[in-house]
């Protein structure tokens, strides 16, 4: 069974810690007034992002967030986000990861989702 290290969701937003590790935002788009100086990120990982029709039809509206995880990870299944969702797990496995949201509700968010997955092994 692999050892995996502390997995975090936070706002891209928010000041970097000494305890984020790795970071990785994992929204498809770039955030407007941000700069990747600014950002602080180690990668970009676009391909494990929820489809734009997804992110559409959910736009973050708590209700929905179940059904929103559901259809995310069938998405999650198709090749190219498989393969971005093994680098994440290859990354917990080396050390601690920190998954990067726009929104304004992170614990709610395709990164949400993703901490579960790499967690659950």
């Amino acid at each position: 069974m692999a050892t995996h290290h502390p997995v975090k969701v936070r706002r891209i937003y928010d000041d970097p810690l000494p305890t984020d590790g790795t970071r990785i935002l994992v929204d498809r788009l770039w955030l407007r007034g941000l700069t990747k100086e600014r950002a602080h990120l180690d990668d970009w990982c676009k391909s494990v992002a929820p489809s734009t029709e997804l992110r559409k039809w959910y736009a973050h509206d708590p209700r929905l967030f179940d059904e929103f995880s559901r259809r995310y990870r069938t998405e999650l299944q198709e090749p190219a986000a498989a393969r971005a969702l093994d680098h994440l797990r290859t990354l917990a496995g080396q050390g601690p990861l920190t998954l990067l949201t726009a929104t304004k509700e992170p614990g709610i968010s395709e990164a949400a989702v993703l901490c579960e997955l790499i967690t659950a092994g």
